[in-house]
């Protein structure tokens, strides 16, 4: 199979699909690997370490689209690339469908193959290509907070560990999952008072067990939310419901019982964000105010520190590239159910419960697309 790696040209991106060590294995499996022009430098692979393994560059996307039978990529298409995508072409990235109709809308109409990272699933329920970018959003979700809680940024001017004779910042995350976690344990590590809140008490309980004592737990319910959220100093929203729409847990009225210069950061803005003020951000311009609060809603978190993140990913979506390229999207889907749950559009149809709901559209199980 002749796989095509593009060059990420979202605001911001320097995250790369694949490492050299990552096209090295598939180049082993007997594949074609190609890769735009430049398309690693922002991860700190030039295009030597590419060709050193066998990797053919290429100069523009257009070649890479119209060649490779798989596009690995990291972001979603954007405008610009909607119309280098071919029907029956295989698409193996992040797509968040749900937050996106134009973006649902342009699949759809490409009769192209999507089959998107973070709704790849396993028996138990955990989402493995989601997990690593997971990870890197929540534990910058607190650096990123304490930065904009400065003074100079627009926050109130505190400091997230506070010193002797003050007392810490106190941080609210919403959700108890792979981001709440993480989140919490870098605010906790740097000192801050921490509350996370979730509505499973099994989750609740084992994270009463693992964190610090300067974490603690409660239930999530309107109630609560409102409660903290009037002492937050930072709010972290890290809500996931996988493919679908994440639910509205703050709203805009309850923005006035928040402190002046306080600050949300919404890692869930991607899946349309659990606050109900946020909107998508860039690197560039991160950051907006509403009612006196500092909002940080970056849509790709992880592409501020790509060298981290393009291995972290890598590592986790490269087996599934692999038996991708090696069987066929088909027989891989058919053969692997985390796979299966990963279709989300292919040739026109909607295959994914959460797109269809967020947008009306008519669900077909993917089932009857699979030779």
């Amino acid at each position: 199979m002749i796989i095509g790696v593009p060059r990420e040209i979202k605001t911001n991106e320097n995250r790369v699909a694949l490492t050299p060590s990552g096209a090295e294995i598939l180049k082993s499996h007997g594949h074609t690997v190609i890769i735009e022009d430049n398309a690693g430098v922002g991860s700190g692979f030039n295009n030597a370490d590419y060709t050193a393994h066998g990797v053919e560059i290429v100069k523009t996307a257009k070649e890479v689209f119209d060649r490779a039978e798989m596009i690995m990529k990291v972001k979603e298409p954007i405008a610009q690339e909607y119309p280098l995508i071919r029907k029956g072409q295989l698409l193996f990235t992040y797509f968040h469908f749900a937050a996106d109709r134009t973006l649902t809308e342009a699949i759809i109409k490409s009769g192209s193959i999507a089959i998107a990272y973070e709704t790849v699933q396993k028996s138990d329920n955990s989402l493995p290509l989601l997990i690593p970018m997971s990870e890197v959003a929540g534990r910058m979700a607190p650096q990123e907070g304490a930065k904009y809680l400065e003074k100079t940024q627009g926050g109130r001017g505190v400091l997230l560990a506070g010193v002797p004779g003050t007392e810490p910042a106190e941080v609210v995350v919403l959700g108890g999952g792979v981001v709440g976690t993480n989140a919490a344990k870098i605010a906790a590590g740097l000192g801050a008072h921490v509350t996370i809140l979730d509505v499973s008490l099994p989750r609740l309980r084992y994270l009463d067990d693992v964190m610090p004592k300067n974490v603690v737990t409660m239930m999530s319910n309107p109630y609560n939310i409102r409660k903290l959220i009037k002492r937050a100093d930072l709010v972290i929203g890290g809500i996931l419901i996988p493919g679908a729409k994440a639910p509205r847990l703050i709203t805009r009225e309850m923005l006035k019982d928040m402190k002046p210069g306080s600050v949300i950061v919404d890692v869930a803005v991607d899946q349309g964000g659990c606050i109900e003020t946020c909107k998508p951000t860039t690197h560039e311009n991160p950051t907006f105010v509403v009612d006196g609060v500092v909002h940080y809603c970056v849509a790709n978190m992880p592409g501020a520190v790509p060298m981290t993140s393009t291995i972290a990913l890598t590592n986790a979506t490269l087996p599934y590239a692999v038996q991708l390229a090696n069987d066929g999207y088909e027989k891989a889907i058919s053969a692997n159910a985390e796979l299966r749950a990963g279709l989300n559009i292919i040739d026109g149809h909607v295959t994914y419960q959460g797109v269809a709901d967020a947008f009306d559209m008519k669900f077909e199980d993917s089932r009857n697309f699979i030779k």
